[in-house]
């Protein structure tokens, strides 16, 4: 059997945070909790670690690391939206402790939310890889805290009004005002999350690198911004 990596590992630590948070997001988000005056998805938890993990991957393993798990999350998520409808259409045990009815008061979220969060997180996955690799342009390594919160600010801004306005403004569940209300509130909470974990970034790369040791994590690092500075065609001439 074949040892598997440093690197393979890295990736596969790293895509299995990322892929649990985001699709734990996705199962647990139909709960609002009340943070004060204000009221939000408990689904702000795991998210901010979906972006702290996003911007390791973008820093070891380049844009193509990022779409592939983004597009496996997307496709994980929609696989976990059809099992619980199946297992909505099962009628519950006489013994059941969970009746169907609360199972699907848990479950169930409409046609309009499930859309808002898929878009919404994949634009805003995209939006973030872009502007990481902008930041990584202008200040080359230096500023980790630039490209990492940076880019998890402004993809965050994409998400909060996405989700909201396709999961509550277009199908008429609030006014245009409420709309602007409810996604200023959820972005200032997650644009403060990705400034209070900033420090993270520090401490997970620095233990990353110490796992990789400074040659290997260079070596990635180089290879992610050699193959995230190629245009499109030539990576895929590449591949």
């Amino acid at each position: 059997m074949q040892k598997i990596s440093k690197r393979e590992l890295i990736f596969i630590i790293l895509g299995g945070i990322f892929i649990t948070n985001a699709v734990l997001g996705e199962l647990i988000g139909g709960k609002l909790i009340q943070a004060g005056p204000f009221t939000m998805s408990i689904g702000v938890i795991p998210w901010p670690v979906v972006f702290v993990t996003s911007d390791l991957v973008n820093e070891y393993f380049g844009k193509k690391g990022v779409r592939q798990l983004t597009f496996l999350t997307a496709a994980l998520v929609v696989y976990a939206f059809v099992v619980l409808f199946l297992a909505m259409q099962v009628n519950a045990a006489p013994v059941s402790p969970v009746t169907d009815d609360a199972f699907s008061m848990v479950f169930s979220q409409s046609l309009w939310i499930i859309a808002g969060s898929l878009t919404a997180f994949l634009v805003s996955q995209f939006v973030d890889v872009f502007v990481f690799w902008v930041f990584r342009g202008w200040t080359g390594g230096r500023k980790l805290w630039l490209r990492a919160t940076g880019s998890t600010a402004v993809s965050q801004f994409f998400d909060s009004f996405v989700i909201t306005a396709i999961a509550f403004w277009l199908p008429g569940k609030l006014t245009a005002a409420q709309f602007m209300s409810l996604a200023v509130i959820n972005y200032s909470y997650k644009f403060l999350i990705a400034v209070v974990m900033t420090p993270l970034i520090y401490l997970f790369h620095a233990l990353i690198e110490r796992f990789l040791g400074e040659e290997l994590s260079h070596q990635m690092i180089d290879h992610a911004v050699r193959e995230s500075s190629m245009p499109p065609v030539a990576i895929l001439a590449k591949e």
